[in-house]
């Protein structure tokens, strides 16, 4: 079994198909069919059942790949640790982070870490635990940081709270509630939300509940920060997001916070990846400049 065949079998299930994976991986479609043919030939067992639309993998097809993933990102995570440890800076970075990390660490960090690790390319997923978790095991993610989930990680992974967190009521500037002052004032409000790993609605109505006011009434759902952001500014829609919002570059213009008297809480924020695995200096270096970047929170890295 070679190195090149189990990476030739990654591509094939990443890209969906032999054409897209021999694209990618710049070699002979023929000469990838051969790989996986051989590779099929020493387990024993078909990985793949072909289709006209691609490739999808069998029960064992999809167990094997498990490990290949696992054997394939490591040995890319090594490659970049000495080159990395050697000066030489080069290699990639796949990093998931929710919304927080995004608005309110990395418009710091990111600069400083181009300036340090100019060659490594830095993939940033924006997502939460769940979408992720199995990235994570497998390896082709070297983290996440954000919000935690309400259920710690099964084991083969270690999450470390890194800092509480508080969020706040945000809306469009010029919002006609923009001088209310306490969520009974926004009672009539539509809200858009974002989810952790749960029913966002039901995490905004059990905050309302806790101060005996009625379920809001939520308009939007939003799966990214993206949509989010455009649903705000273009609408008289409220949400609630981490504090850290209130500074982000991007929004700073066409967003402001409702500044409400109730505390509102927030996930932890964490970090969580696999401790069988360390971070390369590159992801070690990304994560400490993020939480500097957290002034005044009592960060634990």
């Amino acid at each position: 079994m070679k190195l090149t065949q189990l990476r030739d079998l990654v591509a094939i299930v990443e890209h969906g198909s032999l054409r897209a994976a021999a694209r990618q991986l710049d070699m002979a479609q023929p000469l990838l069919t051969r790989s996986v043919r051989a590779l099929e030939k020493e387990l024993g067992v078909e990985l793949f059942e072909r289709q006209a639309l691609g490739m999808t993998l069998t029960p064992a097809g999809r167990l094997f790949h498990q490990r290949a993933c696992a054997i394939v990102n490591e040995v890319r995570r090594a490659r970049d640790e000495l080159a990395q440890v050697q000066g030489d800076g080069v290699g990639t970075l796949v990093a998931g982070l929710s919304i927080m990390p995004h608005a309110g660490l990395l418009p710091s960090a990111l600069p400083a870490f181009r300036r340090r690790y100019p060659q490594v390319q830095l993939h940033l997923i924006e997502g939460l635990f769940p979408d992720i978790e199995s990235r994570l095991r497998e390896g082709s993610i070297d983290f996440y940081m954000g919000a935690a989930p309400r259920l710690q990680p099964a084991p083969g992974l270690v999450m470390e709270i890194l800092f509480s967190n508080t969020r706040a009521v945000v809306g469009r500037k010029g919002h006609p509630m923009a001088q209310f002052n306490s969520l009974k004032d926004l009672a009539s409000a539509e809200w858009a939300t974002t989810s952790i790993d749960y029913n966002a609605s039901e995490d905004l109505s059990r905050l309302f509940a806790r101060h005996d006011l009625p379920p809001p009434k939520v308009a939007l759902q939003a799966g990214s920060a993206l949509s989010l952001m455009v649903a705000l500014a273009e609408t008289d829609l409220l949400a609630m997001l981490p504090r850290q919002w209130a500074d982000f570059p991007l929004t700073a213009g066409t967003l402001l916070v409702i500044p409400v008297r109730e505390h509102l809480p927030a996930p932890d924020i964490v970090l969580i990846r696999r401790p069988d695995l360390p971070l390369t200096p590159a992801g070690e270096h990304l994560v400490d400049l993020m939480l500097r970047s957290a002034p005044g929170q009592n960060a634990a890295a």
